[in-house]
């Protein structure tokens, strides 16, 4: 019997894996010598966005839901903040910066819509007999 989560309909879990894809691309191009240091630090806070949302999803309680969210756009802001590093000590072009920049900024809109969703008072998206349904 195959069973379909409903964390791989969210937008922002399609988005964030376009993400996650991104910055495994670009990582391929940053200085080996950066491979256990920002390399690892990207791959893992980058993995943890969409990580986060399937975790969620899971949860019945809208406060859990709403944490795990909490700490998909936390690891976003993390993804951010090191690739404006990345940026900065040229590992990346401008295209390349500009680009991870609109994708996460789509990301963090999304998850906003999310966090907005389970925190409205609609009875209905409320419901504590179904996982993250939106």
């Amino acid at each position: 019997m195959t069973k379909k989560y409903n964390y791989k309909d969210l937008e922002a879990y399609k988005e964030a894996k376009i993400l996650v894809r991104m910055i495994y691309s670009l990582l391929q191009r940053f200085p080996k010598e950066e491979q256990y240091a920002l390399c690892d630090q990207l791959r893992r806070a980058v993995v943890s966005v969409p990580s986060n949302l399937a975790e969620g999803s899971g949860r019945y309680s809208v406060k859990e839901q709403l944490h795990f969210i909490e700490i998909a756009y936390g690891s976003l802001l993390e993804v951010e903040c090191q690739l404006d590093i990345a940026h900065d000590i040229k590992y990346m072009s401008d295209d390349e910066y500009l680009s991870a920049e609109n994708q996460i900024c789509k990301v963090a809109s999304l998850l906003s819509g999310l966090r907005s969703k389970r925190l409205s008072p609609n009875p209905q998206s409320l419901s504590s007999s179904n996982p993250l349904i939106l």
